[in-house]
């Protein structure tokens, strides 16, 4: 790849991301998964891991009792953060080395963490020893597959030992211990889930209360005592390792931790290669299972094969050749395996928010089309009586809506026509809205006209949207409580979603209820441009108390980001409206790292908006560059035809390839993170870090904006519909294409003038920019010639696309 800095670079055709320092970045990390759990590891070492039985469970915890949450933002890290690491002592010299870093922290002279799509791996070069350490995560078991390996590059012989370190960490107050199984060949840790009532004993006894460390190679000695272990000397310098032996002892009501010793002798050029697996376990037979699956020969590589297959046949829908290699190699490889981990997953919660399951299953519509059909229903079929839809979708039995699924939010029914417009345009069959909701024996189409009608039912006499206590904004909790506050950003995005639906009536011969919610979107737009258009922005909403907010007279919180984002998507705001949204955008909330969700953050509590001014200034929706506001900002700005504008905006989500920007985000280009930090007049220091939290609906919007409007390959019901809007900067581009079965090889070129037929199709003219008559199976290739000026986004008559139409 020519995409790279002194210290990332992407390698292997892209499909692997390398630091070559585990100093200037360390919070830098990645993820892996499978359905059942969660796995973040980042370049020192430490981890974070999660599991399902059903809800959220850890099997390596941290020194005290952890609250049960979900994953949180800015992880922070300290000694005894749980982690998967190996000491390397020179029985000869005493000197001790750690890989990858942690805990000893010696820098080493040559240093490689390579965070690949299916696997994660480090290289250490060191004292002449090179230290090969490396991780993947099954398809369908909660494990952890790992693989150590030594090798000699000295000119001599070496007596090293080699001390493989898993953290188990404090399991429960109630009862812990931990042993070493040489029948099991396996360090055990047993634990009970603190429980007190009575009838919490069903939910926590078949738990998977055991944490287990299986090996391949038996080892010379062990440790399971994490007091024991450390002694005085601690993690950076265990009592145990400066010993001849580890002191194979138990863990007796004490903190566990799993720690073997190989005492090796090396020849010059000699290695050694070590297997192990690690996760929980409910019991012995559990655990035995696991080891003849996995720890028999070939069972690593079978895994990996299936890991692989997986990201193989849910790739997505398009890959890219352009100009920039680094973001090439980042759509190709990395944005459709972070969609995917969404669907696959459901950013491991049984009961996710209901706005976020739909817009991560718009994203399946790209990777497995059957798949965000199936999310629909399960969707549809929890919809509440009235027609609104739950806070959250249960996705195991017996689970209860938690934490912000307890608190009333009025968007999620927007999301269901943003989903299905996604699906009917890459399907092209209108069928499924036939399909039965079996809950309620309703048709998708009056299912969703349901949560239609609930959002008209959801507005005060002017036509505003009520906000109750949050909309797509989960800390907005004080605008609305008593009844009267008002969202302005949903009133804006309910035009957006009752104008596709309408969309969507007509096709299916319904026009009396299009008519309907199109009076409906026209009463609710008119009623927005009264009450909340200020001059150059749209208000934000109106508290109980009736005070407009995200006003230029607001010290804090004068601009939001949402308002004038869905306002260009739904069509309310004209061309001038736009063009001074646009200018007020760049003057207050654009950053280097992106535009901000609100500006200037909120330094105190207003008490009539609520929580979210509360949180850090510059975190969160507090003003950071929230990426998947920013995604709906790139949609607005290609609605409008502004390519150049929404280039920029789209490729700050990624960081790099520039040394500093890596610097000052931390992170690598394996993900789109939740968000960037904010507040950037405010707090420059810290403005741009990244949180490095892989959950995002930015993730299915960039993917769907890649496909659908920067390289214009949307399909409509005639086909697919060819419309680009690249950047004006290129000269051409290319891409593949797979859709309805088909294979679209497509090559762009950009000029300074066209001719009228901008699209061949195997060399015949496409005068009206669609291929129709798609025959599943054939290979087509398509020639798109696209004119600078509209590549450019001369405002709203340039380039725009031909839906585009205001209200």
């Amino acid at each position: 790849m020519t995409a790279q800095t002194d210290f990332v670079r992407f390698s292997d055709d892209g499909t692997r991301v390398e630091l070559t320092c585990p100093i200037v970045m360390p919070l830098a990390g990645t993820f892996l998964w499978n359905p059942k759990m969660l796995l973040q590891l980042n370049c020192r070492g430490y981890a974070t891991a999660q599991h399902l039985q059903p809800e959220p469970a850890r099997y390596s915890h941290s020194p005290f009792m952890e609250q049960r949450t979900f994953m949180q933002p800015e992880q922070a890290y300290f000694a005894h953060h749980p982690g998967r690491f190996a000491y390397v002592k020179d029985e000869e010299t005493g000197t001790l080395l750690s890989v990858p870093h942690a805990p000893v922290n010696r820098r080493p002279q040559r240093f490689l963490f390579s965070a690949g799509t299916y696997d994660v791996r480090w290289r250490v070069h060191d004292e002449g020893l090179v230290m090969d350490m490396g991780v993947m995560v099954p398809r369908d078991e909660v494990c952890e597959l790992w693989t150590f390996s030594v090798r000699n590059d000295s000119p001599g012989a070496r007596v090293i030992s080699l001390y493989p370190y898993f953290s188990i960490g404090y399991m429960s107050w109630m009862n812990q211990s931990a042993r070493y199984d040489k029948t099991l060949g396996a360090v055990v840790a047993d634990s009970i889930t603190p429980y007190q009532k009575l009838e919490d004993y069903a939910r926590i006894r078949d738990l998977k209360d055991k944490t287990f460390l299986l090996h391949d190679v038996p080892p010379d000695a062990f440790e399971t005592s994490q007091f024991a272990f450390e002694g005085n000397g601690g993690l950076h310098a265990p009592d145990a390792v400066l010993a001849q032996t580890l002191g194979c002892g138990s863990a007796a009501y004490e903190t566990p931790v799993a720690v073997l010793q190989y005492r090796l002798h090396l020849a010059p050029g000699e290695s050694r290669r070590f297997r192990f697996v690690f996760g929980p376990a409910s019991d012995l037979a559990d655990i035995v299972r696991l080891r003849e699956r996995f720890l028999v020969p070939r069972a690593f590589e079978k895994a990996r094969r299936g890991v692989e297959m997986h990201l193989e046949r849910n790739a997505g829908c398009v890959t890219i050749a352009t100009p920039d290699a680094h973001f090439d190699a980042f759509v190709n490889k990395f944005l459709g395996r972070q969609v995917l981990y969404h669907g696959d997953s459901h950013r491991l919660t049984t009961d996710p928010q209901t706005r976020n399951f739909l817009q991560d299953s718009m994203g399946m519509v790209y990777v497995d089309e059957s798949r965000a059909r199936d999310a629909l229903i399960t969707a549809l079929n929890q919809q509440l009586p009235d027609g609104n839809m739950p806070e959250g979708i249960v996705l195991a039995a017996g689970t209860e809506l938690k934490y912000i699924n307890q608190v009333p939010h009025t968007d999620h029914c927007v999301w269901l026509p943003v989903l299905l417009d996604a699906l009917l345009s890459e399907t092209g069959n209108d069928t499924l809205l036939d399909d039965i909701v079996p809950a309620t024996g309703q048709s998708v189409l009056d299912a969703v006209s349901a949560g239609m009608a609930w959002l008209i039912a959801n507005r005060d006499p002017k036509g505003l949207s009520l906000i109750a206590q949050g909309d797509w904004c989960d800390p907005m909790n004080m605008v609305g409580p008593q009844g009267r506050g008002i969202s302005g950003w949903l009133t804006i995005a309910t035009v957006h979603s009752l104008r596709l639906w309408s969309d969507v009536c007509i096709r299916k011969g319904r026009k009396t209820e299009a008519d309907h919610f199109l009076a409906a979107a026209r009463h609710s737009a008119a009623a927005a441009r009264e009450w909340l258009w200020g001059g150059d922005w749209f208000a934000r909403g109106i508290t109980d108390a009736g005070s407009r907010f995200g006003v230029a007279s607001d010290p804090e919180g004068a601009m939001y980001l949402n308002p004038q984002s869905w306002a260009m998507l739904a069509g309310i705001a004209n061309d001038d409206e736009c063009r001074r949204i646009m200018a007020a955008v760049d003057a207050r909330l654009d950053t280097p790292y992106g535009t901000v969700l609100l500006a200037p953050a909120y330094t105190a509590m207003r008490d009539d908006i609520g929580r979210v001014t509360q949180k850090f200034p510059g975190t969160a929706e507090n003003g950071s560059v929230y990426n998947h506001a920013a995604a709906f900002y790139i949609a607005a700005l290609y609605a409008i035809g502004e390519a150049d504008r929404a280039w920029t905006q789209l490729r700050r989500m990624l960081p790099g390839p520039a040394p500093d920007d890596y610097l000052k985000r931390g992170q690598l280009p394996v993900f789109v993170p939740n968000y960037y930090r904010g507040a950037w007049q405010q707090f420059p220091d810290t403005a741009g870090r990244s949180s490095q939290l892989c959950h995002t609906g930015a993730a299915s919007w960039l993917y769907r904006l890649v496909t659908e409007q920067l390289f214009g390959l949307r399909g409509c019901p005639l086909g697919l519909r060819v419309q680009p809007q690249l950047p004006s900067h290129w000269a051409s581009a290319s891409a593949r294409r797979h859709f309805r079965g088909a294979v679209f090889d497509v090559r762009y070129a950009i000029a300074d003038a066209a001719d009228d037929t901008a699209l061949r199709c195997n060399g015949h003219a496409m005068p009206d920019n669609i291929v129709r008559n798609i025959e599943a199976g054939q290979h087509y290739r398509l020639d798109v010639v696209v004119t600078r000026a509209k590549s450019r986004g001369a405002g709203t008559d340039a380039g725009a696309p031909a839906a585009r139409r205001c209200i």
